[in-house]
């Protein structure tokens, strides 16, 4: 008897594989396996930067690392991939309760690394509360704003932007600026796809910008970020080593291995790992990874184009925004086209929280995106799906 899963095949392994966006999920295992190789290329690098006095961590020291996370990331996703939309919104829903405490607590029982406090100690492990957070709060976002279809006098918009208030104070206070711009902007295209009228819009822009410049004149921290930036005076280093390596790569790298750059690059495995990818497999390489984002990011748009579901088209949108989002600031940061911000290349840096957060993100956009008349108990019945 054949064990090959079939169109007819109606366990849940069956209609996952024919129901799930394979074009999608293959394009994250292929950029889940340039990590694993990028990750390669800079462990040794990392390793001697972390190593000192009685330390001394072995070269792949990152990289089982790196494969450790994904023997455990890779079937979280697969797993999340697999529930209905109804079980997605549900545990979004209690996972944003969860880790808002979590958020909450850092400024109590946090860890500081870098100058930061944004990690809570967890039986030896280091767990970022705003990680976990960030695809959780992007469902539970639509969730608050796909209930004004159903009940126009809802205050979806008010309610929804209230909590995005609560999470950007309390990432703030780490303090966490990237992030929270991440959010806000995974807010507002969720929120302009609502029907949030541009006057709102207009008001909620002045208020951002407002803060920033709030930031910028009292937050010393962002104050030396953005003039490094615009002035190129300061302590410049990261940025300027991230620029050599790309200048010593050229178009097809020096090979791998073969980067002697990353060794005075910091954090080689994690906010600068483009840069160590250009280094050693060239610009056409860095730019083979930014059109796999983009395609990421257009495929999932092509998928939205026939649905009607107001919850799953805002979930998937403001996931794709957040996984899309957080790649473009990495790849600025290292092009030096942004001001310099911790945050990993999603998929490609080393990385716990980070991979296992971006992990379940993806098992919930590949969930809200697979076509099945069993996965949603819905009114609304999307163009392309059996009712």
């Amino acid at each position: 008897m054949s064990t090959a899963v079939g169109r007819a095949d109606k366990t849940l392994l069956g209609r996952w594989f024919w129901t799930i966006d394979r074009p999608l999920l293959a394009l994250v295992l292929v950029l889940i396996g340039i990590g694993l190789i990028a990750v390669a290329a800079a462990s040794p690098a990392a390793a001697h930067r972390y190593s000192g006095g009685s330390v001394k961590l072995d070269d792949m020291y990152y990289f089982k690392r790196q494969l450790f996370w994904i023997l455990l990331g890779v079937p979280l996703m697969l797993g999340v991939s697999m529930l209905t939309v109804p079980w997605a919104k549900r545990l979004s829903l209690i996972g944003t309760l969860v880790f808002i405490v979590g958020l909450a607590a850092v400024p109590f029982f946090g860890v500081e690394a870098n100058g930061a406090v944004r990690w809570l100690a967890l039986g030896g492990f280091q767990l970022q509360p705003s990680e976990f957070l960030k695809p959780l709060f992007a469902v539970t976002s639509a969730w608050l704003l796909a209930s004004r279809f159903d009940d126009g006098d809802v205050p979806a918009l008010s309610v929804s932007c209230g909590l995005l208030v609560l999470v950007v104070a309390m990432l703030v206070m780490q303090p966490d600026i990237g992030q929270s711009a991440l959010f806000v902007v995974v807010w507002l295209v969720q929120a302009v796809l609502a029907g949030m009228s541009f006057a709102i819009l207009g008001i909620v822009i002045a208020a951002g910008v407002a803060a920033l410049v709030v930031a910028y004149l009292f937050v010393p921290h962002v104050t030396s970020r953005i003039d490094r930036f615009l002035t190129g005076d300061g302590d410049t280093y990261q940025i300027d080593k991230a620029l050599d390596g790309f200048r010593a790569g050229g178009l097809f790298g020096a090979g791998p291995g073969e980067g002697q750059n990353k060794f005075s690059l910091p954090e080689p495995h994690t906010d600068y790992i483009f840069s160590v990818i250009g280094e050693e497999f060239g610009a056409i390489a860095c730019a083979a990874i930014a059109i796999l984002f983009l395609a990421m990011i257009v495929r999932v748009l092509l998928q939205l184009l026939e649905e009607e579901d107001p919850f799953v088209f805002l979930g998937a949108a403001g996931l794709i925004t957040q996984i899309g989002g957080q790649a473009m600031i990495n790849i600025g940061v290292n092009l030096n086209l942004l001001p310099s911000k911790g945050m990993t290349l999603p998929f490609i840096s080393h990385g716990g929280s980070s991979f296992l957060a971006l992990s379940m993100g993806m098992g919930l956009l590949l969930a809200l995106t697979r076509r099945n008349r069993f996965l949603k108990s819905s009114p609304y019945v999307p163009r392309g799906r059996t009712a």
